[in-house]
């Protein structure tokens, strides 16, 4: 059985997708996996509960309780490794992870990011766009590589951006087609034995 590993930092609503996905698809029976395990970096992540909700095994890491970036990703490891992911998927976990991490994980630590890659890496993505007169914004499913936002790219999903849109409303329209995407890029991740 291949487990996927979830890391989060908050509601966790791309988690939910990808779990329901795999209920709903037959993961463990057509690709020989589950989601194994939810972990945040914060006890208060409101996506855990619905992951304990699930039957899914969780964890915290807090990274303050840390004084370096690589303590702190250390200790992420281990959690993370206590469940012999062959996948790692960040999902809204919103810390920037350091280069020996992202090696450890290299080719099976995958992200998803709310524009279409490689326009707007970073934060603040919908309002960017909207200021830059884009027709089309979206979301990108990628690799993590220590480079920030810049992986091979795996699956995107295209949202117009409308005249009237607010940075909001784009984000809204966008979450919606990364709750397809995301679970639709692992999908095809897992088939095609990567």
């Amino acid at each position: 059985m291949k487990n996927i590993v979830i890391l989060i930092s908050g509601g966790g609503s791309n988690m939910a997708a990808i779990v329901r996905a795999a209920t709903q698809e037959r993961w463990a029976e057509r690709l020989d996996a589950r989601v194994a395990a939810v972990l945040s970096n914060k006890p208060d992540a409101g996506g855990l509960a619905f992951a304990q909700a699930e039957g899914i095994a969780t964890a915290v890491v807090p990274h303050k309780a840390f004084a370096t970036r690589e303590a702190f990703d250390a200790a992420l490891a281990e959690a993370i490794d206590a469940h012999a992911p062959a996948l790692v998927v960040l999902a809204g976990f919103m810390r920037i992870l350091t280069p020996g991490f992202v090696t450890r994980y290299e080719g099976r630590l995958l992200n998803i990011h709310p524009s279409l890659l490689p326009a707007f890496p970073g934060l603040d993505t919908h309002r960017r766009a909207i200021e830059a007169g884009c027709r089309a914004a979206g979301a990108t499913v990628h690799q993590v590589t220590a480079e920030l936002d810049h992986g091979p790219i795996v699956d995107q999903a295209v949202v117009p951006v409308l005249a009237e849109d607010t940075a909001e409303a784009l984000a809204a329209r966008v979450l919606t087609q990364e709750h397809r995407l995301y679970p639709r890029a692992i999908a095809r991740w897992l088939a095609r034995g990567r």
